[in-house]
């Protein structure tokens, strides 16, 4: 009998009507976001000039440049501006109604998986131009990301989390694309954004927020030692420091994975994360491995067979091919090749 819980006909049709009114909503944000600053006539030395106030996304510090003294173009221009502005706020707000109106329809049809802080963080890293560009979700959460693709609910039990992994490719060069003046311009600051409680702790690639929630900076770990990269994502020394992991080389070549899933709140929510077939054998093998934990290795081990039932029986459009994970050795890859079996009836809770 299989662990998997299919999603009834109305839970599919919701879920593909939240993805596409979050998408609405997205542009629609998009679009408002463009009309951020200001633009209005004021004198100069007796002269109109039409200016435009903004904050620079790059520092944060407000600038303002002139278009021009008042002309019939620059009077258009002005015009046009705050016309364009209002209707974008008000296809933002009817975006945002409608999803206000969805959630309940989610929470009333138990679509609500991504645990509330998990989503708040990951939305958190979106809205800073992050997450899919230089930061993926790695870990448990990426399996609510898996999960959404799919008509079927993973078990609880295995994606059960009070953490988040976050995967920092250090071949990117970011920068914290910010326009809110008032916000510190690092990771931390972005985390801060979700839960103010967020604290660097002593580790330093880990943040705890008063509940203990945990939220690890990691990175890929290059051998010889002298290939890594500099790395941190702003320019403050308080910032959360990248640890580096062995094995996260793989994840970091392996194409992204892009879902839209639900949060607790019956909301949408964006996550980026490594292909589902990298995640199944990554996570076979860190369970092969004698210095992991013993508790660990046996929820890896749970949750690589997961995402490899997942991908073999409800995701015909990634089908195992070796190819697909040349990032990985051809012997890890053919390690975990049985799981991606379709096996009638197989448990993965058996080991």
């Amino acid at each position: 009998m299989t662990v998997f819980i299919e999603k009834n006909q109305d839970q599919i049709r919701e879920a593909i009507n939240t993805a596409q009114r979050f998408q609405v909503f997205s542009e629609a944000k998009r679009r408002v976001d463009g009309y951020r600053g200001s633009m209005s006539f004021a004198d100069r030395a007796g002269q109109d000039y039409l200016l435009k106030d903004y904050y620079d996304p790059a520092n944060g510090v407000r600038r303002q440049v002139s278009l021009g003294k008042r002309s019939p173009e620059t009077e258009r221009l002005h015009l046009e501006f705050h016309a364009g502005r209002e209707e974008a706020r008000e296809r933002f707000a009817a975006a945002g109604a409608v999803l206000d109106r969805q959630a309940g329809i989610n929470r009333s049809l138990g679509l609500g998986r991504v645990p509330e802080t998990g989503a708040r963080i990951i939305r958190a890293l979106d809205a800073a131009n992050l997450l899919g560009r230089g930061l993926r979700i790695v870990g448990t959460h990426a399996l609510y990301a898996y999960e959404a693709d799919t008509a079927v609910f993973l078990p609880t039990e295995a994606m059960t989390t009070e953490d988040i992994d976050i995967l920092l490719d250090s071949r990117v060069n970011m920068r914290l694309l910010i326009d809110d003046p008032d916000m510190e311009r690092s990771l931390m600051g972005v985390l801060q954004k979700a839960d103010r409680s967020f604290r660097r702790n002593r580790k330093g690639f880990q943040a705890e927020n008063r509940e203990g929630y945990l939220v690890d900076l990691i990175q890929p770990m290059r051998d010889p030692p002298w290939l890594a990269r500099p790395s941190g994502l702003g320019a403050s020394t308080e910032d959360l420091a990248p640890t580096e992991i062995e094995g996260l080389l793989w994840h970091e070549n392996v194409p992204a994975f892009e879902a839209v899933a639900i949060d607790a709140r019956g909301y949408p929510v964006r996550i980026v994360a490594p292909d589902p077939r990298a995640f199944a054998v990554h996570k076979h093998w860190l369970a092969q491995r004698a210095d992991r934990q013993g508790l660990k290795r046996s929820r890896d081990l749970l949750q690589a067979r997961l995402a490899a039932r997942l991908v073999a029986d409800h995701m015909p459009h990634l089908p195992f091919d070796p190819s697909a994970l040349k990032a990985f050795p051809r012997a890890v890859v053919d390690g975990a090749a049985p799981l991606f079996e379709r096996t009638e009836g197989a448990d993965p809770f058996r080991f």
